[in-house]
């Protein structure tokens, strides 16, 4: 009963985010502004997965790669930011950008955690006390 409650909730919550846009800020389909931030997007999702590849399989190489890829996903985030003007609904890829910022920080840490472990698991195999 209460998943359903919160379901319902959310959908509220939703509707009146959506209500409260102007009919005349309202765009559809993919603008220039939205394709560039599902460009940041894509490379945030990819420093994740490679992110998340490397701490399951304890690889050094895949850790610096995601956190390169993540690092570059932020700054192409960031740009598309600092260039957006129109607010969150207007096309301009804002809210698009922001996930893909957070999409680029998940993949950075993902990275430094496989680095760490990569690091200590050197360190037990070569009976490195440090």
């Amino acid at each position: 009963m209460q998943f359903r409650m919160r379901i319902g909730m959310l959908f509220m919550a939703g509707v009146c985010v959506l209500g409260a846009t102007p009919a005349s800020a309202a765009v559809r389909g993919i603008t220039s502004g939205r394709l560039g931030a599902i460009g940041a997007l894509v490379v945030g999702l990819i420093s994740v997965v490679i992110g998340w590849l490397a701490v399951a399989r304890s690889g050094r190489r895949g850790a610096i790669v995601a956190l390169a890829v993540g690092l570059i996903g932020i700054v192409l985030s960031g740009l598309h930011l600092a260039r957006a003007t129109g607010a969150i609904g207007t096309g301009s890829g804002r809210l698009g950008a922001i996930v893909a910022l957070v999409m680029g920080l998940i993949g950075m840490v993902l990275g430094v955690s496989a680095l760490a472990r990569s690091r200590r698991t050197a360190a037990r195999l070569t009976g490195d006390g440090r």
